[in-house]
C-alpha cells in the first residue's frame, strides 16, 4: 500500500509562485504515473495535470497550461507541482495521486489509485 504526503502549500499573493511536493512511500513510485488535482470550496475535485513514470506530460488542464509544471524525482520518490503566475482562482486544496486507472477525461471519479491528504494553497488578490 502506498502513502502519499503533500507539503509546501501556503498563502501567496497573486502573480507569485509556489512549489508543492508529493512524497511517496510504500511502493515503487518510479513505475507509476503521477497526477495532481485540486478542489476549491463548494466545487468538485478538478484535474490539474499528469505525467508518466519518466516525466513526460500526459495531459495538462487548459486553466493552468503555461503556468504550472509537473515534475518528479524518482530517486527521491517525490513529485512536484510548480505553480507560477498564480491567480486567486487557483485557491484550492491540491492533491496528488498515483493512478492505477484513469479515464480519458481525467475525471476524479474515474481515477483509481492512492491519494494524498491534500495541501491548501491560497492566493490573495
Amino acid at each position: 500500500q502506498v502513502q502519499l504526503v503533500e507539503s509546501g502549500g501556503g498563502l501567496v499573493q497573486a502573480g507569485g509562485s509556489l512549489r508543492i511536493s508529493c512524497a511517496a512511500t510504500g511502493r515503487t513510485f518510479g513505475s507509476s504515473a503521477l497526477a495532481w488535482f485540486r478542489q476549491a470550496p463548494g466545487k468538485e475535485r478538478a484535474f490539474v495535470g499528469a505525467i508518466d513514470w519518466s516525466g513526460n506530460v500526459i495531459k495538462i488542464a487548459d486553466s493552468v497550461k503555461g503556468r504550472f509544471t509537473i515534475s518528479r524525482d524518482n530517486a527521491r520518490n517525490t513529485g512536484y507541482l510548480q505553480m507560477n503566475s498564480l491567480k486567486p482562482e487557483d485557491t484550492a486544496v491540491y492533491y496528488c495521486v498515483l493512478p492505477d486507472h484513469y479515464g480519458l477525461t481525467w475525471s476524479a471519479a474515474e481515477v483509481i489509485g492512492s491519494w494524498g491528504q491534500g495541501t491548501q494553497v491560497t492566493v490573495s488578490s
